[in-house]
């Protein structure tokens, strides 16, 4: 079937985060929102059958993952991402922002350091300072638009600061960066080389754009698996992330007989039963729906990209190679973080991602959501034209 992207679908009085609760996050009740990373399209057809069917059954019992859903998951992962994860390596989590802050408590102890590279996903400066361990950042380096590794700058950062767990993000939010095989391998190589286990936050990895290639790490040698612990989760990818279903792989036995005696002290054990369901319905069958949704999500960042070149040619784009959330320099208009929010806010009426949140090397930018139909993206972005049209 051919699914309607341009379907306009009200949201708002559905509890919906990302619409219905501006107010009490501080904005303005009548601001367009681009933040949070879900979309505003419906999920595919066979997933909302599959949740319909399960719920005229009526009874919403405990449930586990069985063989058929750990089939259906690694012919995902092997058809889509070249990686046959080990079959009892599954452990599942309600979210990967869960499953990270389980892997900070499971492998490090107060006050060790854990290394990230900003601008990232904030909620990864949250979980180090929420567990009381120290942050040690190993920025991203933006030449001529785009955002490479200082890795001579990275091994130095372990190593003064005796590095226990690195937390990398890729494909990269909010950078875009799709890191090739080399690059990963040269910091696997690096991690290995001072004894540092890596966590990797894969959950954009269904959202490449043509042209680059998404690599999952553990798949690199079975030496980097066995250090390593590989987050996903169908939530972005089939816009699911109410139903609390995510997917981390731990090949190495002890790190994951660890993992789960914390998740354990957590008091959580078998997932959310529709968030499961629908999962198994996502990875059987909704490969054409997401087909059709990229290539509707290429079409949405060509026709700003088009748009920002003609209307705000200050804007400077940071060519994305994944994810569906694009980052915008605003710096060339010489304002302070507080400015350049208020503007935002209270002029063009807009909610983004700031992106001082994302850590200092954020500051100037800000994060835009484009997964969602293009007549409310292109309002979006005249309410963001017009707010900077004599500046």
């Amino acid at each position: 079937m051919s699914y309607n992207f341009d379907e306009i679908i009200d949201r708002r009085g559905t509890s919906c985060l990302k619409y219905d609760f501006a107010a009490e996050r501080g904005y303005p009740e009548d601001v367009l929102p681009f933040w949070v990373a879900d979309m505003d399209f419906r999920t595919a057809q066979p997933i909302l059958d599959e949740l319909a069917r399960r719920v005229q059954h009526g009874i919403f019992g405990y449930t586990d993952p069985g063989p058929a859903y750990r089939e259906v998951l690694t012919r995902w992962m092997r058809e889509q991402h070249g990686y046959t994860p080990a079959a009892d390596s599954l452990v599942m989590t309600p979210g990967v922002v869960f499953a990270l802050a389980m892997a900070v408590q499971s492998f490090t102890a107060p006050g060790d350091a854990i290394l990230i590279q900003q601008p990232v996903y904030y909620p990864f400066s949250a979980i180090i300072r929420d567990n009381d361990r120290q942050l040690v950042n190993s920025p991203l380096l933006l030449k001529d638009g785009h955002y490479e590794i200082d890795f001579a700058q990275f091994e130095q950062a372990i190593v003064q600061n005796n590095v226990k767990l690195f937390l990398l993000c890729n494909p990269h939010n909010p950078a875009g960066r799709v890191f090739t095989r080399e690059e990963l391998s040269t910091l696997a190589a690096i991690c290995l080389q001072h004894h540092v286990l890596i966590v990797a936050d894969e959950i954009h990895h269904d959202f490449v754009r043509p042209g680059f290639q998404h690599t999952t790490l553990a798949s690199l040698s079975s030496d980097i698996a066995q250090h390593t612990i590989t987050c996903t989760a169908p939530s972005k990818t089939f816009n699911l992330a109410g139903l609390q279903c995510s997917n981390i792989f731990i090949e190495n036995p002890v790190l994951r007989q660890k993992f789960r005696r914390t998740i354990d002290r957590a008091g959580y054990s078998q997932p959310n039963a529709l968030g499961l369901f629908a999962a198994q319905a996502a990875y059987e069958s909704g490969l054409p729906w997401l087909n059709e949704l990229r290539a509707y999500l290429e079409q949405n960042y060509a026709r700003t990209k088009a748009f920002l070149a003609r209307e705000m040619p200050r804007v400077r784009l940071i060519e994305p190679e994944g994810t569906y959330l694009l980052w915008l320099d605003f710096r060339a208009y010489g304002l302070s973080a507080h400015e350049l929010d208020d503007i935002i806010v209270h002029q063009a009426k807009l909610w983004l991602d700031s992106g001082h949140i994302f850590g200092a090397d954020g500051e100037g930018f800000e994060r835009l959501n484009i997964a969602c139909p293009w007549s409310t993206l292109e309002d979006g972005l005249e309410h963001l034209a017009k707010a900077f049209e004599n500046r």
